[in-house]
């Protein structure tokens, strides 16, 4: 199956340039249709008001972490669906083990470049 470029991409980082660059990314890849959300419930209000074919989250940031906004959405039968990737520059064991147990499609950890996300959105989409 190919990608499908034209899905709306939710991105979710509370610092700015981490967003600006994902964004680039993304846009590198070929998606074009991406939002973004400094925090987990900015995210989760995004998500309710519109249907999103993937989000890439940060794990750090406050109020709402990453892997809260992962359990939230994993929890709600609307969301529950939605392909997620987890963007963290921890690395440890136990955190992808978390996310993992929390439903997460896929993770990378920081700094990455394009093909890195290119290659873990394909593997969550199977293409």
């Amino acid at each position: 199956m190919a990608l499908d470029h034209t899905i709306p991409v939710l991105i979710v980082d509370d610092y700015s340039t981490m967003l600006r660059i994902i964004r680039n990314l993304l846009k590198q890849i070929g998606f074009e249709d991406v939002d973004e959300a400094s925090d987990g419930s900015a995210a989760l209000g995004k998500m309710r008001e519109k249907k999103y074919g993937l989000v890439i989250s940060d794990w750090n940031m406050e109020p709402m972490t990453g892997i809260e906004l992962l359990k939230e959405v994993r929890a709600d039968d609307s969301l529950n669906r939605t392909p997620f990737i987890m963007v963290t520059a921890e690395s440890k064991t136990e955190n992808v083990i978390a996310a993992k147990k929390a439903g997460v499609n896929n993770y990378i950890v920081k700094p990455f470049n394009a093909q890195t996300l290119k290659s873990k959105i394909e593997a969550v989409f199977g293409a």
